[in-house]
């Protein structure tokens, strides 16, 4: 048995391991050490969940962002991106043609657009909810102050994506202009969990200036923090932006991790990620058998999804979103799974 093997085992039976610890896991596996952690994984995830894999149809209503992340396709200055903003119908009747379609979920995600005031999305929160009363509104909007998480709260979301990044702070400003906050990330994500929403985390995979440490510091971040969901996909560059001539975020570690999170919190909502499926043809399926169980297909209007381009080469952006649903439910039902018609909360 490797000495990584012996401390999966660990991380299994005990749920922690200190840094050094971590390090010595994420620079040594081999692709043995992967198979073994993804075996676990896996077999966490069908004792919890089942074979159920659980949908969120996402609706990706602005890319307007005034921030300009350093990483990101729409950054506030990316003059070659064609901006557009859903109106209030639109948004509502991608939800509906969502409802149709058998999701029970509704992921809304923008840039942070400022044009959309808190009152707007808390009506418009209200009015999905009205309408599907049966479904579960995420929201995915980025940074706002507590006042706002806890109007939109009342107003009926119940989840939030905020990914941290980087527990790492001065990886975080490697990332970020200077007028974001790290600190205000992390308050974020506290005022989520306080407010009561099942709030979700997450890391770039290789993204420019990641060390194995701040992977590290990543995991003990999130055994702390024990967010509901944990979104993790390999860094991919987008040509418009500082990063456009870094590498790609390593496929094999970005699979690794996923299954270390779901060893380290068996009960975490684990997406396998578009930016996974963008990376390699099977991204997803190989994700969902590393122990994810949730999957985020677009239910953004065709016309506006190549518009919003976090990364170059995004897969699913010419799908109509019944085909795009049927593709996944045959896919996942070739490696054994099944899509779930159902809110898919966390346990």
């Amino acid at each position: 048995m490797s000495r990584v093997t012996e401390l999966i085992d660990k991380l299994n039976e005990q749920k922690h391991l200190d840094k050094a610890e971590w390090v010595e896991v994420l620079e040594n596996f081999t692709d043995e050490d992967r198979e073994y952690a993804a075996g676990i994984a896996r077999s966490i995830s069908l004792g919890i969940y089942g074979n159920k894999i659980f949908i969120r149809g996402i609706v990706e209503f602005s890319n307007v962002c005034k921030n300009d992340c350093l990483y990101c396709g729409i950054r506030r200055s990316n003059t070659n991106v064609s901006r557009y903003r859903l109106t209030d119908d639109e948004i509502a009747d991608c939800c509906d043609e969502g409802y149709e379609l058998g999701f029970r979920t509704f992921v809304l995600q923008s840039g942070e657009d400022k044009s959309y005031s808190t009152e707007r999305l808390c009506g418009i929160v209200r009015r999905i909810k009205a309408a599907h009363p049966d479904c579960a509104v995420t929201l995915s909007i980025g940074e706002l102050e507590y006042e706002d998480y806890k109007a939109l709260r009342e107003a009926g979301a119940d989840r939030y994506l905020l990914r941290h990044e980087t527990a790492d702070k001065a990886h975080y400003e490697k990332l970020h202009p200077a007028e974001m906050s790290w600190q205000h990330r992390m308050d974020c994500l506290k005022a989520l969990k306080d407010l009561g929403y099942q709030t979700g985390a997450g890391i770039m995979v290789g993204s420019p200036y990641q060390t194995v440490g701040c992977i590290a510091e990543d995991m003990i971040f999130f055994e702390s923090f024990k967010p509901e969901m944990i979104g993790i996909g390999p860094f991919l560059p987008h040509k418009d932006t500082p990063f456009r001539d870094e590498p790609k975020g390593s496929y094999e570690l970005t699979l690794f991790l996923l299954s270390l999170c779901r060893i380290l919190l068996p009960d975490v909502l684990l997406p396998a990620t578009t930016a996974l499926g963008t990376i390699a043809p099977l991204g997803r399926e190989e994700g969902v058998k590393a122990g994810a169980n949730v999957i985020m297909p677009n239910l953004s209007p065709t016309a506006v999804r190549k518009k919003y381009m976090l990364y170059d080469n995004k897969i699913c952006t010419g799908d109509e979103s019944a085909q795009c649903r049927g593709c996944l439910e045959a896919r996942m039902k070739s490696i054994g799974y099944e899509v779930a018609v159902t809110r898919g909360d966390h346990i």
